[in-house]
């Protein structure tokens, strides 16, 4: 984990910096756990994640205002010399002269926001996990297709980024093209995005790169997305079986998360964008509890019992 900037943070959660006095360009957050410090204001300092988020919400707020004031000082400087990241006031609650002379002395820095307590802790545990969440950068293109992720994988010069441009000329999302960063977000979701310095471009054999984004407009692109469905491209291979069916599933893994994965063969005159969203529908019918391959399993079954009830009688 290489951690998060401080100033992105602030950027993304619309923070108010109350000490922009305090350089935090080099400063950098490398958990995504938060701490509400209600003991340690207390002056219990045992057991405290000083390397996390520290949030004063409403009720620590009062509390340090119904002290009197050394009492206050004292239990604001235990609080912020514990070498913590940064602090944030939330709705409600405003940081005192002496509360902000103390974050200066020990150049930590103090936000506010105008979020209630509970709504800025759901939203900053969610960034910080999609932030600082395991990442790998794998060789692919990543479209959101008919809100399906659907990551196309291949060797070099089989047609990836093709399938991606004839899938966006229909109307679906370009996320990333050559290169995606897959972030594990949970033990069941995968994010996927593209690298800033590659986001929204498509390199294609023969014509170079184009810029999605200017040639198709902003509804043509997307930022990130969840990864629902893996699809392989390989050459055709006639010695080869290939699943006919789809009876049962096959997966592939990213980062311990196990994700469905279809092998697409090949051919000169095979419409991938076409397959590619039939794949993807199909994908998601299976999600709402319908299987097109079980069903006319149900009906073969069904109509060979019936053949052997009419033999029967």
């Amino acid at each position: 984990m290489k951690g998060v900037e401080l100033t992105k943070m602030v950027q993304e959660l619309n923070l108010y910096n109350k000490t922009p006095d305090i350089d935090i360009t080099a400063m950098r957050i490398n958990t995504p756990e938060i701490n509400r410090p209600a003991l340690q204001l207390t002056g219990y300092l045992e057991h405290f994640e000083n390397e996390r988020v520290q949030i004063i919400g409403y009720v620590e707020y009062t509390y340090l205002l119904h002290l009197d004031r050394e009492e206050k000082i004292r239990a604001f400087e235990r609080f912020v010399s514990s070498k913590i990241p940064c602090v944030v006031f939330t709705t409600m609650t405003e940081p005192d002269e002496d509360m902000l002379g103390l974050a200066r002395k020990y150049n930590v820095p103090v936000f506010g926001t105008d979020n209630t307590t509970s709504a800025f802790m759901a939203e900053i545990i969610r960034w910080l996990n999609v932030q600082l969440a395991p990442c790998i950068s794998i060789h692919g293109v990543l479209v959101d297709v008919y809100g399906e992720g659907v990551l196309i994988m291949g060797e070099s010069g089989i047609g990836k980024s093709e399938a991606a441009l004839e899938l966006i000329k229909r109307g679906h999302r370009l996320v990333s093209d050559d290169v995606v960063e897959l972030r594990r977000v949970s033990d069941v979701t995968l994010v996927g995005s593209a690298p800033d310095i590659t986001r929204h471009f498509i390199e294609l054999r023969g014509i170079g790169i184009i810029d999605v984004k200017t040639l198709f407009g902003v509804e043509s692109v997307k930022d990130t997305q969840s990864i629902d469905l893996v699809i392989k491209l390989e050459e055709w291979n006639r010695d080869k079986e290939y699943d006919r069916l789809g009876m049962e599933e096959e997966y592939t893994e990213f980062l311990g998360n196990k994700i469905v994965c279809h092998s697409l063969p090949i051919r000169p005159g095979r419409n991938l964008a076409v397959i590619v969203e039939s794949a993807a529908v199909n994908h998601r019918q299976k999600k709402m509890g319908y299987n097109a391959a079980q069903e006319l399993y149900r009906r073969v079954q069904e109509n060979m019992a019936k053949k052997r009830e009419e033999g029967e009688s």
